[in-house]
């Protein structure tokens, strides 16, 4: 189940939760209304349904070299009950199967940060709160 290529510079957002088709045109527009610049490669393929952390991250291990993706944020079950469209940020380079929650609000600071390594996954994930979730830097 190889990932697909972003375009560009963006991150992949995969949907990996097929219930209602509104809750992903909603996210869409969540991530997209943030400002004039695209910052996902949205993703929304059968073959994707219900697959987990685990499965990715050997996936994209035994992926070549040149084809790897470093970040993706799915977009699951939690993410599209969510009003604030939690989407589950994946590093599969430095700490394999590490995660943390990221608001659509917040989504395009941490793609692009992400994108062109003016921040490293870690850095994102150790300014999660309690639950697991990334709001900013200093409680912004």
């Amino acid at each position: 189940m190889p990932l697909p290529q972003p375009d560009d510079l963006t991150l992949l957002v995969l949907r990996t939760h097929f219930g209602d088709e509104k809750d992903w045109d909603a996210l869409r527009a969540a991530l997209d209304g943030a400002d004039e610049y695209s910052h996902a490669t949205y993703v929304s393929e059968p073959r994707f349904a219900d697959v987990d952390v685990r499965e990715l991250v050997e996936e994209e291990a035994a992926a070549a070299e040149e084809g790897r993706i470093y970040h993706l944020f799915l977009a699951d079950a939690t993410t599209m009950g969510d009003p604030g469209r939690l989407l589950l940020a994946v590093d599969l380079e430095v700490e394999p199967g590490r995660t943390f929650r990221v608001p659509a609000r917040w989504f395009p600071g941490v793609s692009a940060n992400l994108s062109l390594w003016n921040m490293d996954f870690a850095e994102c994930a150790d300014a999660a709160d309690a639950s697991g979730t990334f709001r900013g830097f200093g409680g912004d």
